[in-house]
């Protein structure tokens, strides 16, 4: 066994952190995830690993710098992990360029603790039916990004350039959510990206199925009805789905190789 390097793991950020779409009852808040899946790989190279997860689902990226940064800083993590403003460039207006000067403050924080800090591009809506719209500003939330990864020396997971995620399988039922299949996936990139040997292999899902006009209309309209119309309702009566919740790992605790 190779030590990963890496002791104190923090992770920063919304649903996609905190593991939404990959359900697993025995975990807190029942939830398992990209984080957990990473945390348990350098667990099985570092025993005295600490994992934090901060990440509440919902949180726009505000709020996560406000309610997520200092603890995190606070816990001298010497591994970082943060994504954040996926849920600003849903809503109808959005200031990318405004909210981006506050992340890079933030990164600059996170790095002048002298941990490793990863942070993502925001995953290519092209091919998505109804997301697709938002390409555009996905693209330039992406260059803040890479000009902020430039400037402060942190990592780049490049999450638009992993054209498998256009395979439906490796969505939740919702499609804003990445499915088992994805967090499996999303944790393998994020290894690799650390340079850190593992054992994750991608979840062989077969030959994609392939649906009819019909059908796919039919699903169409029920996720409209079962998802996106919920989604809009909150946005209207100003809730969200993060509220009530807490972060599932508040402090630095072990995770065991097995979760």
């Amino acid at each position: 066994m190779t030590e990963s390097g890496f002791h104190r793991y923090v992770a920063l950020g919304d649903s996609f952190t905190e593991g939404v779409g990959d359900p697993d009852p025995a975990r807190p808040n029942g939830l398992r995830g990209w984080a957990d899946r990473t945390a348990e790989q350098l667990a099985t190279k570092t025993p005295d690993l600490g994992y934090a997860n901060l990440a509440v689902r919902g949180r726009l990226l505000r709020p996560i710098l406000a309610e997520q940064l200092e603890p995190a800083v606070a816990l001298e993590p010497d591994l970082v992990t943060i994504n954040a403003g996926a849920n600003d460039i849903l809503r109808p207006k959005v200031d990318i360029d405004g909210l981006m000067a506050k992340y890079d403050v933030a990164i600059g924080k996170l790095v002048a603790t002298g941990a490793r800090v990863l942070v993502w591009t925001g995953f290519d809506l092209g091919w998505a039916p109804v997301f697709g719209k938002l390409r555009g500003r996905v693209a330039i939330y992406n260059e803040h990004v890479r000009e902020i990864a430039d400037r402060h020396d942190a990592t780049i997971v490049d999450f638009w350039r992993l054209s498998e995620y256009r395979d439906p399988r490796l969505w939740d039922i919702d499609r804003m959510h990445m499915s088992p299949a994805g967090h499996q996936r999303m944790a393998i990139e994020v290894l690799d990206t650390l340079g850190i040997e593992h054992d994750l292999v991608p979840v062989d899902l077969g030959e994609r199925p392939l649906l009819s006009k019909k059908e796919q209309r039919d699903a169409d309209l029920e996720w409209a009805k079962a998802y996106a119309m919920p989604w809009v309702q909150r946005r209207l009566k100003g809730t969200s789905s993060g509220d009530g919740i807490a972060a599932k790992r508040p402090t630095l605790e072990p995770i065991s190789p097995q979760g």
